[in-house]
């Protein structure tokens, strides 16, 4: 299932920021005489998503007459002028703002609230070391937070916070104490979309859960036409991912005008690029065109994005089947780069949890070793008062506390090996990811070129895998991808690059094999595939198709030898299946899609109010 991770990062603070009402003119230019300013902010700031125009008012009309306002309420002030600041997109004059709240309120609550806003604005800004640092000292505040909106507006961040990193199973139950703890008089639009979109990305649901039409009759009824076409989106991107456009086009398309007059152009962006992939594939060209080209015009400028990349594709794919190669070729050329941009993007985020995890773990490891050397050298001036033997006792002691800092550094470095082993590696068949192939097969190839030695590409996809899945189960299918690996490797030599490219696509790259050595072992590799082995556990059967790309007819360029690659590979599909197509000089003018691209989904997150 194609996710789309990126999308949700951003629409955090859009959705928490719900324009409800007509503007409301300023009626002076300070706080009215008798007024109870606290009274006012603390209605502006309940009223700020279903009132937002009424409540931007109240904040520039009290801002004027801030100097007549006590610390407390000055305080307050700040924050809400702070979160409005975000919400119209001004991140660098809202972050500086909730820092001077975080570090100077004598309010607790209020400092905690300031602490979820600004995770949310550092996620959106892309800083997301910082962002999962700061959701660590939110996480072990919220103890000490009494307040519910408070602690629904910490709980909610964590929840979509954890599902931006992929830890679905963790959001999911930041999520239901999210729903446990909903303040009363909330309603449950946002907490449905926050648990359901948690379970979404973690495969737990599909897209024809009734809980999803649940929540957006619920998000409906309460004006919240953001969120509920945002629910909408999980849908229709669950729909194409089990083939079905015309579902998803039927989901999307009667809300396209409600969804550009929110005017949010993630949202756009995301609907717009679904649109176009949906027509695409029921054979609508012209819509699709149309479509895609409108989801590119609505992307951030400077940023990749997965609809951004989705939407290049699909112009690349629909000037493909037109014969325009050459726009096919720019295409292609812009999606590449946006996709790329777009899986940096992934792992930066999945890397930055992980980064920061181990960076709390090693804190704690050290307050603990810090603690026992405090401990040792109480203990240390109580043995001085006594006799030789006690001095003894000390020196024991004493390579004690090394002997348990030195094992602290051993543990320490190995967690930090296993880590960067892990960012190097598929999570399910312990060979090298997309990136780490790339990495590798590029230097290979850079080595061949020096040397004047040939290599292969062989690129193989499994036939009908998705069959096996609905046919089987996904733990069926996880075992035939190990299966199909510990095939493989039967056949590899050792300076060979083997790799799973996403799905079921994988990648080999022969070093020093001419384009007969590398049909022969692709077809032993083949054949291994398609035959299981005497006594397997398994009913399900696979087979692959292969293409395989040479340098010797090709040249040494790796993006160049994917593409034919992937070209020859789709060529045996449509022959047939299950054989080993050599690539010819021919295949190299257009390719036929986009090279193998295996990526996760954004995660749509909702921020809370």
């Amino acid at each position: 299932m194609k996710r789309r991770l990126r999308f949700a990062c951003n629409l955090r603070l859009a959705i928490i920021s719900l324009a409800g009402a007509l503007f409301v003119s300023a009626a002076a230019a300070q706080v009215a005489p008798g007024e109870d300013a606290s009274a006012t902010l603390a209605s502006a700031d309940a009223t700020k998503t279903s009132a937002h125009a009424a409540f931007a008012a109240t904040i520039e009309r009290l801002g004027r007459g801030a100097a007549s306002l006590t610390p407390a309420q000055r305080a307050h002030l700040q924050y809400l002028q702070s979160w409005q600041a975000a919400y119209a997109g001004n991140y660098e004059e809202a972050v500086p703002l909730l820092e001077a709240v975080i570090g100077g309120s004598p309010d607790k609550t209020l400092r905690f609230r300031a602490t979820a806003t600004l995770v949310n604005i550092l996620g959106n800004g892309h800083r997301y070391r910082e962002a999962f640092s700061r959701l660590t000292d939110l996480i072990d505040t919220l103890p000490e937070i009494v307040d519910p909106q408070a602690r629904y507006q910490g709980l909610a961040e964590a929840a979509q916070m954890l599902t931006a990193a992929g830890q679905y199973d963790l959001a999911a139950e930041y999520a239901d104490r999210t729903i446990q703890e909903t303040p009363s008089g909330e309603n449950a639009c946002k907490r449905s979309f926050i648990k359901m979109h948690a379970l979404y990305r973690g495969k737990r649901v599909d897209g024809d859960d009734p809980r999803f039409a649940k929540g957006i009759a619920e998000c409906t009824a309460v004006g919240e036409s953001l969120v509920a076409n945002a629910l909408r989106a999980d849908i229709a991107d669950s729909a194409l991912a089990r083939g079905r456009p015309a579902v998803a086009i039927a989901t999307l398309e009667p809300h396209y005008t409600q969804i550009l007059g929110i005017q949010y152009s993630i949202l756009t962006s995301q609907v717009e690029s679904l649109l176009g992939q949906a027509h695409h594939e029921v054979g609508h060209p012209d819509i699709a065109e149309k479509y895609a080209r409108a989801a590119v015009a609505s992307s951030s400028s400077g940023e990749y994005s997965e609809p951004l990349a989705v939407a290049l594709r699909t112009l690349y794919l629909v000037a493909k089947q037109r014969g325009d190669f050459e726009a096919a070729t720019q295409w292609l050329e812009r999606y590449m780069q946006a996709d790329k941009g777009y899986l940096d993007d992934v792992t930066a985020r999945a890397l930055a949890y992980e980064s920061v995890k181990q960076q709390v773990a090693s804190s704690r490891m050290e307050t603990d070793a810090l603690d026992r050397q405090n401990q040792i050298l109480h203990l240390q001036r109580e043995v001085d008062r006594r006799s030789m033997e006690s001095s003894r006792l000390y020196i024991v002691l004493l390579l004690t506390i090394v002997a348990a800092i030195a094992l602290w550094l051993i543990r320490t470095k190995r967690a930090q090996v296993r880590f960067m082993r892990l960012a190097r590696r598929d999570s399910l068949t312990g060979i090298s990811n997309r990136q780490h192939f790339v990495e590798r097969a590029g230097q290979s190839l850079a080595s061949a070129r020096k040397a004047g030695k040939p290599s292969c590409l062989i690129l193989f996809d499994l036939d009908h895998f998705k069959l096996i899945n609905d046919t089987f189960g996904h733990a069926e299918g996880d075992w035939v991808l190990l299966r199909v690996v510990a095939e493989c490797r039967d056949h590899l030599l050792g300076d060979d690059v083997f790799g799973r490219l996403g799905g079921e696509e994988f990648a080999i790259l022969l070093p020093g094999a001419d384009e007969a050595a590398g049909m022969r072992r692709a077809e032993l590799i083949r054949a291994a595939i398609a035959v299981p082995p005497a006594g397997s556990p398994s009913s399900a059967r696979v087979t692959a198709s292969f293409g395989v790309a040479c340098t010797a007819r090709l040249g040494h360029d790796l993006d160049r030898l994917l593409v034919v690659a992937d070209d020859a590979l789709y060529r045996g599909k449509d022959e047939g299946r299950d054989r080993v197509i050599l690539a010819t000089v021919n295949e190299t003018q257009v390719p036929s899609r986009a090279p193998a691209i295996g990526r996760p989904a954004p995660t749509i997150r909702v921020a809370s109010p």
